[in-house]
């Protein structure tokens, strides 16, 4: 079995747009490139509570880039948004799910751009470096995985065959096939077959070693579309009725970084794969 990178995609801010990219490092906390981090920052409501897709599709249009010194947010009928990496705001906690982590404000300016384009008071919020957020031991075992923002671990990794798979249903029902951006993942495997990234145990690259942990049980983004910021049932029933499992609908794997970190990942490298079985 021939599998290969795909595509490797870092998303700077929690439910934002992500930057597709060609060459990656991979940090202990997921995909990293000139020192920032998958995940870096998060969008949050006036009691410190991250904000996503879930309740505001509209974020799917917020445009990330990084240049040397800044993060930059564009978004219909917003100006730029520049914020200045050497930023230095105050510690506070933040809520993602049940986890208190301390993030760094980020500034006025960047809470009234975010607050102005959602309609709802919000804060722009970057992970406090001294900070530590470990993914659950029940799922990693004896192994630390920290992490940034994300949900719950560094890495998601889907595979080309099983969007085509779901494309096929699509098409099936009349409806129009979709990109895996509305899946947010980080790593996308091209020659693997549909759906057997469910047994993925470990993937290497030369010294990377990723071990998978729990399969990725999806909510209602996939049914955003990141062209529109709307939100359709379509995708996600179309899902449901191929991938449902007593521990909800199923497309893609969490992953964590075992050994190699700090190491780099290509679009094109080729992945040896170990299965479960």
């Amino acid at each position: 079995m021939d599998v290969r990178i795909a595509e490797l995609n870092l998303f700077p801010v929690k439910g934002c747009r992500g930057l597709a990219l060609r060459e990656a490092m991979l940090a202990a906390t997921g995909l990293q490139v000139d020192g920032i981090g998958d995940r870096e920052w998060v969008v949050v409501d006036a009691e410190g509570e991250f904000l996503s897709q879930r309740e505001y599709p509209m974020m799917a249009l917020i445009e990330t880039r990084l240049t040397s010194s800044s993060l930059l947010l564009k978004a219909p009928g917003m100006l730029l948004l520049d914020v200045p990496l050497a930023s230095e705001g105050d510690v506070v906690d933040v809520r993602v799910w049940s986890d208190q982590v301390a993030a760094v404000t980020q500034g006025e300016i960047a809470d009234a751009w975010l607050s102005s384009y959602l309609g709802v008071p919000a804060r722009l919020m970057r992970f406090d470096y001294q900070a530590t957020r470990l993914a659950a031991h029940r799922y990693t075992g004896q192994v630390d995985a920290p992490f940034k923002f994300a949900d719950a671990f560094p890495l998601l990794v889907t595979t080309t065959a099983s969007l085509a798979a779901l494309n096929d249903r699509l098409r099936h029902k009349g409806e129009a096939a979709v990109t895996m951006s509305r899946f947010r993942s980080n790593i996308v495997l091209d020659g693997a077959p549909e759906f057997e990234e469910d047994y993925f145990k470990w993937l290497r690259v030369g010294p990377i070693a990723i071990r998978t942990v729990k399969p990725c049980a999806r909510c209602s983004v996939p049914g955003v579309d990141p062209a529109t910021g709307e939100h359709s049932a379509v995708v996600t029933d179309a899902l449901a009725g191929l991938r449902t499992t007593p521990d909800g609908v199923m497309f893609g794997v969490n992953a964590i970084v075992v050994e190699g970190a700090g190491g780099a990942l290509r679009v094109g490298d080729a992945v040896e794969v170990e299965l479960r079985f």
